[in-house]
């Protein structure tokens, strides 16, 4: 996975997270969204024929926290629910 910072300020983060499609995009985001001090997070994914960006791009703003952080916190809670859900599909099919 490729990571791009598009722009970063104290409360604000857009990253460009290459080869990813909305359904990771939508993961992460509402793993952001579930941060008591991320304010907002969203993501723009322009199709090919529009002649823009191709490749989404995330933005998060924060009150308080390094939206850098808030990124990090959602992508560990994002790994602790994958896990989570692999433990009991494994469990419902040994079952």
């Amino acid at each position: 996975m490729e990571l791009r910072v598009t722009e970063s300020s104290e409360n604000e983060l857009s990253i460009e997270i290459v080869g990813e499609d909305h359904t990771f995009m939508n993961v992460l985001k509402g793993a952001l969204l579930e941060h008591e001090d991320v304010t907002a997070a969203t993501y723009d994914m322009n199709p090919e024929q529009s002649g823009g960006q191709t490749e989404p791009i995330l933005t998060i703003k924060t009150d308080g926290v390094d939206p850098l952080d808030a990124l990090e916190d959602a992508a560990g809670d994002v790994r602790e629910k994958a896990g989570a859900f692999r433990d009991a599909f494994e469990a419902a099919k040994a079952a």
